[in-house]
């Protein structure tokens, strides 16, 4: 039995490590890394060099990952786990109809997003324009302490969530803006649930802002958020609360009732 395989007898027998192993391999790989070295793979997922070998090969073998005898790189064949996650639930399709008659209404770019770990995932976009140097499309993840749509979600949940998450979070700055003080996150997540959005001011990309509020489910949940986004230069904070807060908050009110 392989090292891999003997981490399996933990203390949790249902848990598969070499397949969590396979999946932070396949995490390694986002739109600024599109080609990485078996080096790269294994430091940024701290993995042996021989273990990372054998789930890039792998991969390579089932069509998942092309090798250039240097360089690995995703295939298009993994876009299958992700469509079948979109074609099997389908958010995304209920919410994008929702964005379009935002950004119609208000000329600028509008998204929702769900929180899965400490990051934030793209459900469903509807973009008038590039506002930001990285493409976001559906499946994108951003970390959720700097984006409004991260907050107006983590705004919501439970206290212990909220402390779980800031213990283990890692606030690095994004822009000289970019709140990195734990108490002072925590004053502006119960800010954020006390007025129901979330504005985010240059704090994950110069010359960006954007505001956020959250889809309050039937249940009172909290799993799935929108926003609208704006260059800084054309929109300030106080036009964001003005123009674009209506028509974010009737979408999510409508939205409440159909998820």
């Amino acid at each position: 039995m392989q090292s891999d395989e003997v981490e399996e007898q933990g203390n949790d027998r249902d848990f598969v490590a070499s397949l969590e192993k396979g999946l932070l391999v396949i995490e390694a790989f986002d739109a600024s890394r599109p080609r990485l070295t078996l080096s790269d793979v294994a430091k940024l997922t701290g993995i042996t060099r021989a273990a990372a070998r054998r789930y890039l090969l792998t991969l390579a073998k089932l069509n998942y990952a092309d090798f250039d005898g240097r360089y690995f790189s995703l295939s298009p064949r993994i876009l299958r786990l992700g469509y079948a996650y979109l074609s099997s639930a389908s958010l995304s399709t209920r919410v994008q109809p929702f964005l379009e008659q935002i950004s119609e209404a208000t000329g600028e770019s509008s998204s929702a997003a769900i929180l899965d770990g400490d990051d934030i995932v793209y459900v469903a976009r509807s973009a008038t324009r590039r506002i930001m140097s990285i493409g976001l499309g559906v499946g994108s993840r951003l970390p959720a302490y700097c984006t409004s749509l991260g907050r107006a979600i983590l705004a919501y949940q439970s206290e212990d969530m909220i402390e779980a998450y800031l213990r283990r979070v890692r606030l690095e700055a994004r822009t000289p803006k970019t709140i990195i003080d734990k108490t002072e996150l925590r004053n502006v997540l119960k800010a954020t649930r006390d007025q129901g959005f979330a504005i985010v001011n240059e704090e994950l990309e110069f010359g960006l802002r954007s505001i956020a509020v959250p889809v309050i489910q039937k249940s009172g949940q909290v799993t799935i958020a929108l926003n609208l986004s704006a260059q800084a230069g054309r929109v300030s904070a106080d036009d964001m609360r003005e123009r674009f807060l209506p028509s974010l908050t009737a979408a999510s009110e409508s939205l409440r009732y159909l998820l």
